[in-house]
């Protein structure tokens, strides 16, 4: 018999009208044409073209003419290759050709799910048993393509959850890349990608010693070309190329909503979508508290694992994860450092849960199977659902398994605090399956988290629906705890 769980009213549904503006570009021949027929243009057409679209998109963004005229300045370059002087093109004109180089993109037409839970960094003006909430989710656009969104709520002392309306205009956030390299820094990094010293060392005799990203590129491509017969080279290449792509900040203006807050794919490596975020709050050894987030990188045929970081959900940091540890999807790192080194689960082998150790939060090494499959609900494979949570009994384990007719269930087990390779129980019985009403969705039968919390005594697990929406369940976690224990 499985544990009582209480399933709450709250949904949250993906919605049309979040839209952003965002930078649209078609090839330049298409475009240095749009360029000469705006240029071409009176005064008196361009107002009557440009008046209606300020008027009706102006409700619909934050400042859209600063959006139409940095997007005309993407496209500078075309301006000077057919001899016209971009600073004496006339303002509105600016505006008009920006326009053209500008789309709205829906960032939660097909779904908004898979969600994690944390606690907000603001705790001021609650009552007593209250806790104000940041929930991360995956919110899916046109093409399928995966971003990361934001929502504020507060859990009052009954546990339940009141969302904040999310705010009327999304933004996207000013990128921050690094622009040169420095061969030394760069190469000494690069040590866990395990090329061949010849290979390796070809690389950085192709290279100055400070380069920029598309030298870079030009140099595996030329490389991958040569080795194209062995495959395990031609990755392994890639994975350098990805090591430089990886690296950039996303920064957002301090007026706008969290729920404006939409990290989209940036680099090469994101092309097809960022995915599955699993945020923590992260206490260091000196007392910081920085927000982690392990998510998956697809460009449409490889994923990579990469870390986001923050101190004030503001400005993001982005870096990749690598290492023999950092492949496949599913790392959740642990709250806080155990023995004095940081430790990461994983599902390497797309399987069996793992455990590794590392004194880099970026470089992982040598993993050791945590947990196999083990029950018939979980025999297709097992993997977490976010990052540990510490208990005075040990570390909770909130885990999905895969069974029969790829249904997904969520289940938990429990670790030993000081030695976390070392699992003291797991459930028999899953604590959530789809019911009749969550199993329909855009993939049928799937219960998936990014990362719950233990609130007045009971564990609350935000959870996507069948990968279109999201629900919220809680269960006592007293109750619970003992559960795993029993089960052994």
């Amino acid at each position: 018999m499985r544990l009582t769980i209480e399933r709450q009213n709250t949904k949250i549904y993906p919605d049309l009208k979040r839209v952003v503006a965002r930078f649209f570009f078609n090839g330049d021949a298409r475009a240095k044409a749009i360029i000469s027929q705006v240029g071409g243009m009176t005064d008196v057409e361009v107002a009557a073209t440009l008046t209606p679209l300020l008027r009706e998109f102006s409700r619909r963004h934050r400042n859209v003419t600063r959006i139409f005229e940095k997007h005309c300045d993407r496209v500078k370059h075309l301006f000077t290759s057919q001899g016209i002087n971009y600073d004496e093109v006339d303002y509105k004109k600016r505006l008009l050709i920006g326009s053209y180089f500008t789309n709205e993109y829906s960032i939660e037409s097909a779904a908004f799910f898979n969600p994690s839970l944390i606690e907000d960094l603001d705790q001021s003006g609650l009552e007593e048993g209250e806790k104000r909430v940041i929930i991360s989710f995956r919110a899916v656009g046109e093409g399928h393509i995966s971003s990361i969104a934001f929502r504020h709520g507060v859990i009052n002392r009954d546990n339940e959850i009141f969302l904040t309306p999310p705010g009327n205009y999304v933004e996207e956030a000013d990128i921050i890349r690094n622009s040169l390299y420095q061969k030394q820094g760069f190469f000494q990094n690069a040590v866990s990608i395990r090329l061949p010293d010849s290979v390796m060392r070809e690389v950085q005799s192709s290279l100055s010693d400070t380069f920029e990203y598309l030298s870079l590129k030009r140099v595996i491509r030329d490389m991958q070309q040569r080795y194209q017969v062995d495959h395990l080279i031609k990755k392994a290449l890639e994975r350098l190329l990805w090591l430089a792509d990886s690296y950039y900040e996303v920064n957002f203006s301090l007026d706008t909503d969290i729920s404006d807050r939409i990290i989209f794919p940036y680099s090469e490596s994101e092309t097809r979508g960022i995915e599955d975020a699993r945020f923590v709050k992260f206490a260091d050894n000196n007392g910081d508290i920085i927000y982690y987030a392990t998510y998956t990188a697809y460009d449409g045929i490889t994923i990579q694992p990469k870390l986001l970081q923050t101190k004030d959900f503001y400005n993001f940091k982005i870096l990749p994860l690598y290492g023999e540890g950092a492949q496949n999807k599913n790392l959740a790192l642990f709250p806080r450092r155990i023995n004095g080194k940081y430790v990461m689960l994983s599902r390497i082998d797309g399987i069996n849960n793992y455990i590794m150790y590392s004194d880099k939060i970026n470089i992982w090494e040598n993993p050791e199977i945590l947990q196999t499959p083990k029950y018939p609900w979980e025999f297709v494979q097992i993997g977490n659902c976010g990052s540990p949570i510490e208990t005075s009994e040990g570390w909770l384990l909130i885990t999905h398994g895969v069974g029969p007719m790829r249904t997904y269930c969520i289940g938990a087990s429990l670790l030993d605090l000081n030695d976390p390779k070392e699992e003291i129980g797991r459930l028999k019985e899953p604590l959530l399956v789809p019911t009749k009403e969550e199993r329909e969705g855009y993939v049928p039968n799937v219960l998936y988290s990014c990362g719950s919390m233990i609130h007045n005594q009971e564990l609350i697990i935000p959870y996507g629906l069948s990968d279109y929406a999201t629900g919220f369940a809680t269960v006592n976690l007293e109750h619970l705890l003992n559960r795993i224990k029993q089960d052994g």
